[in-house]
This record gives structure tokens, C-alpha cells and sequence, in this order.
């Protein structure tokens, strides 16, 4: 059975390389015959300022309503972002900020720490770049933003299996290097992994 994917696009700009990743990830889901749906963060109207925290409510934009429709409907999250100072973009944080909301994505218990997760049963691809080797990242940084987003992000809300692809350095990478990662990525997509 395929796999219902949603692609999440965390780069503010529309001619990065992480777009071009997208794409090719998107060509091979599509080849499979997968059914296949976008968020591109960038292209939302919406506040990403999660004003008052948890404590008052904030109406979500119809946007981002649209985004959660999107996120419940998969089976397969793939999230595509650039990691920047150890972390997502601001853009894509504040989506996150916003759209997993407790009620949504989790739901907390009456008087206890714990919750329960509303993602139980989706799985999930990270594909992101850096502008550093990635052995570098996981062996001298600990891979911090692979961690808040695998463990405290997506496993927070029941998305257990979490898969992660990192291609670096970007800055200064010859065509070649670029192309073989754009195929690798590809495949990914044919896979529906």
C-alpha cells in the first residue's frame, strides 16, 4: 500500500537548493504514483509569533488550517530545511509554533505532566543541508536541531519512526556533488521514504 506524503518546505527562498531538493523528491513520489501534497512554508500568510504562548488562544490563519487538514491527511511527513545557528529557519519554527498545538497534535492530560499524541502511526523523513560536513555536525555540534526535531518534535507528537538525511557542506559544493544528492533524494521519493 502507498503511502499518503505530505512535503514540507522549510527555506524562505524559492530558488535555494532545498527547493530543488523538494522538486526531486516530489518527481520520484510522483513517479511511484504516490499521492503527494505541499506545505511551502514560505508561500503562508500567517502570524508566526505564537503571542501568548498556550495561555490565551490565538485563531489560526486559513493557511495554516489548511497546513493542519494537510498534516492529518498523511501518512509520511518530509520536512526539506536548511539547519541555520543549530536550528530550523525562523519561518519554519514559528510554523511549527503554530500548527502543533495542543488539541491538534497532542492533548494534555487533566492534572499530569503526561500527554497523548496525535501523530501515532505517521512516519517521517528530515531532509536538510548544512554549510558544514555532516560527521562534523553530529560528532562536534550532537546534531542539536536533528534532535529537536526527531525527538522533540516529532516523536513528541507519536511520530516514532523518524528517518534523517543530511547533505553537507553546501557552501562551496561542486555541480556534481549537488546533482548526486539531487538523484539520492530522488530515489528517496520513488521509495516513499
Amino acid at each position: 500500500m502507498n503511502k499518503r506524503i505530505v512535503l514540507i518546505i522549510g527555506h524562505p527562498d524559492k530558488e535555494s537548493y532545498n527547493n530543488a531538493l523538494a522538486e526531486a523528491y516530489k518527481k520520484g513520489v510522483q513517479t511511484s504514483g504516490t499521492e503527494i501534497q505541499e506545505i511551502i512554508i514560505r508561500d503562508l500568510e500567517f502570524n508566526p509569533n505564537l503571542q501568548f504562548g498556550y495561555r490565551k488562544r490565538t485563531e489560526l490563519e486559513p493557511d495554516l488550517l489548511n497546513a493542519q487538514k494537510k498534516l492529518k491527511w498523511a501518512d509520511h511527513l518530509v520536512w526539506i530545511y536548511p539547519v541555520w545557528w543549530g536550528s530550523v529557519p525562523a519561518i519554519m519554527k514559528g510554523f511549527l509554533d503554530r500548527v502543533l498545538l495542543p488539541g491538534f497534535a497532542f492533548n494534555k492530560r487533566k492534572n499530569s505532566l503526561w500527554w497523548d499524541k496525535s501523530f501515532t502511526g505517521k512516519t517521517a523523513r528530515i531532509i536538510c543541508t548544512l554549510d558544514q560536513p555532516s560527521w562534523y555536525y553530529k560528532w562536534f555540534y550532537r546534531s542539536p536541531s536533528h534532535n529537536a526535531m526527531k525527538k522533540l518534535t516529532m516523536n513528541f507528537i507519536g511520530v516514532k519512526k523518524v528517518q534523517i538525511t543530511t547533505i553537507g557542506p553546501i557552501r562551496l559544493s561542486k555541480e556534481e556533488f549537488r546533482v548526486k544528492w539531487l538523484k539520492k533524494v530522488e530515489k528517496l521519493g520513488l521509495m516513499n521514504k
